[in-house]
């Protein structure tokens, strides 16, 4: 039992140790022969199509339909957007070869699909009849990160992205902060990760974008980890690839547009979230698996019939019938994070009961075999979701500073991590001077009432903003 635990490292001594345990050794992640780039295991892959599931319902519930974009963009597309392709230029994977031609022309492997939306809704959109178009894509980019770890950066990412086009301003701002709202409500609801939502400032807003919002997720270890973006683009792709439409009153306007994503970073997000020293935590809601039974003795009866109670109820779950010992299979149910642990065994049942394990807190709870063990299931994993969501709320909200003085901000810096509070200014100087000094970036604007002076510069301050580590 006490190897499966051991073989993972204690996060309180090797955080990003810990983190590539878990992903191991919960069987989600391999690693490939093609550098940088991770393969998703089936039980990692179940935990995104359940993301994917719910998301993409939301996203039809609003009106989106999902479509797909080619995988190559060619250079002179890419170049049409100036300041979108100098974002993005020392992430590009280059194609210059097709079989043993060389291209005439390079095309990159997407790394954002912003300029092939455009291009087409370019010949798309003719009339204000066309508009709103809400599009969707469910794709794979690639973007050469440097420093790659599963979930979190990789060269390869499985993501969606949102592109929609409106006739108006205040239509293509309601967007970005309707599908702002659907990520917070699924991260909170689903994940059990109480972001912080906020725009980003002017240096770290989206390449192209007018404003950036982010979704920021504090991890176990107080690192920030941005877990979405939506993003409003206003007229500035549109401009540069001049789509334009004839309005009601019969002349010729140029549309608005939003941009909105998230990946399967979302995993990473969960595990530095909520996983333990044994292991990997699901929240029930997104568990692939929410219940493990491990039978012990003879108890065939008891576990047919326990089977077809949960099939009944849309309880999915997993029998481990291994020849293991029930010490490696307990062990073997926390690594992989089944939100329940069921112990059907002979003794038990002879003396009336049944023991049920949360694997948030371990604790074991006897339930009498004349009792509803649905009902006691289905209350217990509401239970297990609220306790992980209010559990992760506590620990974030302890490690949220205030500085008012610059040498306050740098003695909390020194200290740890989370994410510390300031005025600043609007003068990106101020935010590189911070990032220079402490290592620390911009995470988001709050929206509070600015009091003070910036406290880099001392001059008037423009808003009040979280800062902290990234991964």
């Amino acid at each position: 039992m006490g190897s499966l635990v051991k073989d993972i490292t204690d996060r309180e001594v090797d955080f990003a140790k810990w983190y590539t345990d878990v992903c191991k050794k919960a069987d989600l992640v391999d690693y490939s022969s093609v550098k940088g780039s991770m393969i998703i295991r089936p039980y990692g892959y179940a935990i995104w199509e359940n993301m994917v599931s719910i998301l993409d319902k939301e996203f039809k519930k609003l009106g989106h339909v999902n479509v797909q974009m080619p995988l190559l963009i060619p250079e002179s597309l890419l170049n049409i957007e100036k300041e979108h392709v100098e974002g993005f230029a020392p992430e590009v994977a280059w194609v210059t070869y097709g079989g043993s031609e060389k291209l005439e022309e390079r095309m990159c492997i997407r790394p954002t699909s912003e300029t092939l939306f455009c291009e087409h809704y370019k010949k798309i959109i003719k009339s204000y009849r066309d508009l709103p178009l809400l599009y969707n894509q469910w794709a794979t980019i690639v973007r050469w990160e440097k420093t790659t770890r599963p979930f979190l950066r990789s060269r390869e990412i499985l993501w969606q992205e949102g592109h929609t086009m409106h006739a108006t301003s205040t239509e293509a701002r309601e967007e970005t902060l309707r599908m702002l709202k659907v990520y917070e409500d699924f991260q909170r609801n689903y994940l059990a990760i109480p972001v912080i939502v906020g725009r980003k400032t002017e240096k770290e807003k989206f390449a192209g974008a007018e404003e950036t919002y982010t979704l920021e997720a504090m991890m176990w270890d107080g690192v920030a980890l941005q877990n979405g973006t939506s993003h409003y683009f206003g007229q500035h792709f549109a401009k540069a690839f001049g789509i334009q439409f004839l309005d009601k009153d019969n002349t010729l306007k140029t549309p608005y547009q939003t941009s909105w994503g998230v990946s399967t970073r979302m995993i990473g997000g969960l595990i530095m979230t909520h996983s333990d020293n044994r292991g990997l935590v699901l929240p029930p809601k997104i568990a692939p698996i929410k219940v493990c039974i491990i039978p012990i003795g003879d108890v065939t009866n008891e576990l047919s019939s326990l089977e077809a109670k949960l099939n009944a109820n849309n309880i999915t779950y997993k029998v481990d019938n291994s020849d293991k010992t029930p010490g490696f299979k307990f062990a073997l149910a926390e690594v992989k994070g089944y939100p329940i642990r069921i112990e059907l065994g002979k003794r038990d049942l002879d003396n009336g009961f049944i023991t049920l394990v949360r694997r948030d807190t371990l604790e074991k709870i006897k339930v009498n075999t004349n009792e509803d063990i649905i009902s006691v299931i289905l209350e217990l994993l509401n239970d297990i979701q609220t306790d992980m969501y209010n559990k992760a709320l506590e620990r974030r909200n302890n490690m949220l500073y205030k500085a008012n003085t610059y040498d306050e901000f740098k003695k909390i810096s020194s200290n740890g991590n989370g994410f510390i509070e300031v005025n600043l200014c609007n003068d990106p100087h101020c935010e590189d001077k911070i990032k220079e000094d402490t290592g620390l970036k911009s995470r988001c604007i709050i929206d509070k009432e600015v009091d003070n002076t910036c406290i880099v510069c001392g001059k008037k301050a423009n808003y009040k903003v979280y800062f902290g580590r990234q991964y």
